[in-house]
């Protein structure tokens, strides 16, 4: 018999917090919930197996039980590895970006029964920017993929009009306008150049 209060999603680690001595709140972007935030307890000690899995920009697949106010991850593996992005500080810094723009864009899953919305769509163009940004060869490709990406996520999230196409400076003015604070990855993009 499988517990209603065990389920596994599918999902992108955004960011991560830590708390406490050895624990860590994470945010992921799922297929299927959409953006979750969920409790690794225990993840910073030396002999956690879980820590790998949640880096920043990993593709992955978690086994959550529900908790009072954060799900708990009880089982995590990686689901795609984003090899090269690791280890190139520039494409470090664009997959920052495309965790910057989800994380601040789309609305969080609501804990305890609430309802999110999936963005399965949004999901699959994120795995894909981050394969492209993985596989490509030069900085002008990079930036030409979080440009198209952030432009899609816009349009799907129905921030701009499909009808309206934003020139690529005016992307980051026009994200900060709608989140109403600062951007923070951009500013290491621009040192990085």
């Amino acid at each position: 018999m499988i517990s209603s209060h065990i389920y596994t999603v599918h999902g992108i680690v955004l960011k991560r917090r830590n708390v406490g001595e050895a624990d860590r709140i994470v945010s992921i972007f799922t297929k299927e919930y959409g953006k979750i935030r969920v409790i690794a307890k225990g993840i910073r000690r030396i002999t956690s197996r879980r820590a790998a899995h949640l880096e920043v920009f990993r593709n992955v697949t978690v086994t959550l039980h529900k908790g009072k106010t954060l799900d708990i991850v009880t089982e995590v593996q990686s689901a795609a590895l984003f090899d090269t992005i690791s280890s190139h500080v520039q494409k470090i810094s664009f997959a920052y970006y495309l965790c910057e723009l989800i994380d601040r864009l789309l609305p969080e899953h609501l804990p305890a029964g609430g309802h999110g919305q999936e963005h399965a769509d949004i999901f699959r163009l994120a795995v894909d920017a981050f394969h492209s940004l993985d596989r490509g060869a030069s900085a002008l490709a990079w930036q030409q993929e979080i440009f198209t990406f952030a432009l899609e996520l816009l349009w799907i999230l129905g921030y701009l009009p499909r009808t309206i196409t934003l020139k690529e400076e005016h992307i980051q003015p026009y994200v900060e306008r709608i989140i109403e604070k600062k951007l923070r990855t951009p500013k290491i993009l621009h040192q990085l150049e």
